[in-house]
Parts: C-alpha cells; structure tokens; sequence
C-alpha cells in the first residue's frame, strides 16, 4: 500500500484522538519516544500488525516491541517476576524494553512475537507518547519507523521520507531526546542483554545486583534490533576511522576535524542524540563513504557502537 496520503497530526487533544481512531481503525501511525519514532498498530489485529512489516519490508521472523502506558497494562501480557519488578521499578517509564514469557491468553497477534513464547514490552517516557498510549488504552506494537535496515529516525521528516505515503499519520513530537532505541534485557531466565541502548548497562547491572549475561550475534535472533546488517545509511560505513581516505566523509567524535560531530565535547549522551540525526544528514548530503572516529566502550558508548558495528556490516 503506497498510495496513501499522510497525515501530519499535532501532538494535541485533537491530534491524539486522531491517531487513536486510526489505530482502531487498524491503521498505522508514528509516534515519537524518547529513543525514536515508532511506527505504531493496534497489537492485537493482526492485519495491522501484517501491514507494519508490509510498510518497513521488515521479515516477519523479526518480533516487534510493544509499547504500553504503564507496569499494569505490561502486566496483562507477560508473566511478571521479581526481576522484573525490581527492574521495572528503578527505570520504567524510560529507555528500556523487557522479554518476558507472553501469558497465553495475551490476546495480541502471534504475528508481534514472530511466534516466541515471549514479548518484547516497554513503557515509554516521551509525554507525547505517554499521553497517545493512554488516549488509545490498549498494546501498541510499534519498531522503528523507517524502511527495514535503513537509519533509524527521531524526526518526523525522517519518517516521511522514508514511509510518507505508505503510513496514515505521523504524529508530530519533535526530535527525540535519547536518539538510540531501547537497551532490551531478558528476564525469563537468566538476566541478559539483548540489544544496547538507551539505557547504560552498568546501570542496569547495579539495580539488578548482578552482570548480566550478553547475547551472541551466533544465537538465534530472540529479540527487536539483532539482525547483523541494520541501522544502515545509503553510503558505505568504516569504523574506528584515524585517518580519512579518499572520497569519504568523516563522522567525528570529540576535538577532530570533520563534516559532522557527534559530540566535540566527547559527551556520551550527546552523541547518542546525535547518531541517527547525523546519518540521517550525511546521506542527505549524497555521502558515498562514511568514516566514523573511535567511540570509547563505555556507557551509552557500548549502544552506540552496537549501532555502528551494524550500520557498516555487509549490505544483504
């Protein structure tokens, strides 16, 4: 479906109820979080559901999170545990998505977990988002609302370069302030990062009492944001780039000459705000190489480099 006619709604009474009656509806809608724009579908009508991975070109064996508007809703699709309330407690609203085991009469689509037994579940912090999700009253599944693979986008221009016309509306919030989805942790077992994000995962550790066990590109994909080649601009990507080669432009880090810097002052978070904006904007710029300065792995650095060890894997 590429012939639509997309809406952009003010993030107001008039535009939350909008969004609202065209997710009931079962059509699709972007919304702004603290981390990205999420492209958003009633989580329980599966041709709703269908159509988000029609829209993306996202495989279906990839699961999608779903996002709620608080611990008491999340609670009336997965099996809550101890970890998960402490967990939940210390960082809820805010960054951070939770795998838990799906209840069986859940009610959403099988089509959100890619047949998993678990959920992808999180409550996000942005009040536009928060404000949206409690005007609809129900579980929004919702990735990132950008064509599958491409950068990830935290403007809604971003979202109408990539999807206008395949999308009902994007709700209009602004940019977003964290820049880097969600850090997503395991919690049915044994705690275990998932994916980097949002969240520094030293953080997570200290509430959780311990270290937590990391995902494996080797294990099977159980989870949003594991897919080896993702996050990826149109031009080519080099890491940990001291020197510039010929025809290519430099994403830097710190004091260093450059066409765009995440952070000149070496700030972490800035730079994470910064990542998907600037890819964003050096593939604007018709970039055919990208060169990106080292970026220290620690904190929010682990997510950002998760990020772009992703952006520059080979292309399928």
């Amino acid at each position: 479906m590429s012939d639509l006619t997309t809406e952009i709604l003010k993030a107001d009474a008039k535009g939350y109820a909008r969004a609202s009656a065209i997710w009931c509806s079962g059509g699709l809608v972007a919304f702004p979080t603290e981390t990205v724009y999420g492209l958003g579908a009633d989580a329980r009508n599966d041709l709703a559901v269908a159509r988000i991975f029609e829209a993306k070109g996202r495989p279906t064996f990839n699961p999608l999170i779903v996002h709620v508007e608080n611990v008491t809703r999340a609670q009336e699709f997965v099996e809550w545990n101890d970890a998960a309330d402490r967990i939940a407690g210390a960082f809820w609203p805010g960054p951070l998505t939770l795998v838990l085991p799906l209840k069986p009469d859940s009610g959403l689509s099988p089509l959100v977990t890619a047949g998993l037994p678990t959920l992808a579940v999180r409550v996000p912090e942005h009040p536009v988002a928060k404000a949206l999700l409690t005007e609809f009253g129900g579980p929004i599944a919702a990735p990132s609302a950008n064509p599958s693979g491409k950068i990830s986008p935290t403007q809604a221009n971003h979202v109408l370069v990539g999807l206008g016309g395949k999308i009902e509306g994007v709700l209009d919030g602004g940019s977003c302030t964290v820049g880097l989805e969600s850090t997503i942790i395991g919690l049915s077992e044994t705690p275990t990062l998932l994916r980097p994000g949002g969240l520094p995962i030293e953080a997570l550790e200290t509430a959780l009492g311990e270290t937590m066990v990391r995902h494996s590109t080797a294990d099977p994909l159980i989870a949003p944001g594991q897919m080896t080649s993702h996050y990826a601009p149109g031009a080519s990507v080099r890491l940990n780039a001291e020197t510039l080669n010929e025809g290519e432009l430099l994403l830097g880090f710190g004091p260093v000459s450059c066409d765009l810097n995440l952070s000149e002052a070496g700030d972490l978070r800035e730079a994470a705000a910064n990542l998907f904006h600037h890819l964003h904007a050096l593939d604007a710029m018709k970039a055919t190489a990208i060169a990106v300065s080292p970026i220290p792995q620690h904190g929010l650095g682990a997510a950002i480099n998760d990020r772009l060890k992703r952006a520059a894997a080979p292309r399928d």
